[in-house]
């Protein structure tokens, strides 16, 4: 099968697409263009699993060049989006075009080019938190102009099965963290404040997140992709269990053997209006339907993950952001 990789060079798209390749699967990678031929994070994949990746140049806000990526494709993995939380408050126009503008593209062309699955991977943001675990059902609440868009994203996909027939999943994780994500998630932040010191600086200690290892979030993305269904399908990937902020840095100091003292540094609290407090998944589709549940412990992907920016060195990381 031959498959089209959007966001390929983003940190869940570049491990999807390490795994796709590996999987045995004839992998197109669509990439926004820049005057540098800078590939992102596929820069970290082996040049011998990268050798046979064909790379598309474009925009997905640019139908021309979307439809020339899906052309002679069999299915799509969509991933290319704006993701940035905070960076959504300053320009939530630029994530409409992205995110539901770009999608629509991306969706259009796969009409009418035929292919046979489409997966599109949307964000557990569109709930805006909940004391329960949320399953496939649970009423979308966006608090960001990111997560707004990621729910006009979804129902576009929805639509498109609806109008022309496509065969669409979508698939939803939860926090998803682990090697090649930016500094600006949780979970490396706090592990490199713990490497540097004892002192960890955060935001709102008391949110709880679902958290997963990139490689069980791929996982289930190519789950998504082979599950012998035909119509629409919606499902959640997360563990099923939340972590508070506190309680991700005690793991990382048992993780790293070190004693860490966490501040909540006001500077930091995003305002009470915007904050999701309490993101956990209801993962019971996902094990019935995939056969799909995360085997990577939370202590285990946080050692992975630590090991990683050592590798890389602290100095290296700084740029990595």
């Amino acid at each position: 099968m031959k498959v089209l990789i959007t966001g390929a060079s983003g940190f869940i798209g570049s491990h999807l697409v390490e795994e796709a390749v590996g999987e045995g699967f004839s992998v197109r990678v669509f990439l926004r263009y820049n005057s540098t031929g800078y590939t992102g994070n596929l820069t970290q994949i082996p040049e011998d699993v990268l050798r046979g990746v064909e790379i598309f140049w474009g925009d997905i806000r640019d139908y021309t060049s979307v439809e020339r990526a899906v052309r002679g494709v069999d299915a799509v993995m969509h991933l290319a989006a704006q993701i940035s939380v905070p960076y959504s408050f300053q320009n939530p126009i630029d994530f409409a075009i992205n995110n539901v503008v770009g999608t629509t593209n991306v969706l259009k062309a796969s009409v009418e080019h035929g292919v046979c699955r489409f997966v599109h991977v949307s964000t557990s943001e569109i709930f805006g938190g909940s004391d329960r675990p949320l399953d496939e059902s649970s009423p979308r609440a966006p608090k960001s102009p990111y997560a707004a868009s990621k729910v006009g994203a979804d129902a576009m996909v929805r639509s498109f099965y609806h109008t022309y027939g496509l065969n669409a999943v979508i698939v939803r994780p939860f926090n998803t963290y682990g090697p090649r994500q930016s500094l600006r998630a949780l979970i490396p932040w706090i592990i490199v404040q713990a490497l540097r010191g004892d002192v960890v600086r955060l935001g709102n200690l008391t949110p709880r997140r679902d958290l997963t290892y990139v490689k069980d979030t791929v996982r289930g993305i190519l789950s998504a992709l082979k599950v012998r269904t035909e119509g629409f399908l919606d499902v959640n990937l997360g563990s099923g269990r939340g972590y508070s902020v506190e309680e991700l840095v005690d793991i990382v100091g048992r993780v790293l053997n070190k004693r860490l003292e966490v501040v909540s540094d006001p500077t930091l609290v995003r305002p009470k209006e915007v904050e999701v407090f309490n993101l956990v998944s209801d993962n019971r589709k996902a094990r019935e339907v995939l056969n799909w549940s995360p085997r990577v412990s939370i202590e285990e992907g946080i050692r992975l993950t630590a090991e990683y920016i050592r590798r890389r060195g602290l100095k290296g990381v700084e740029n990595w952001v």
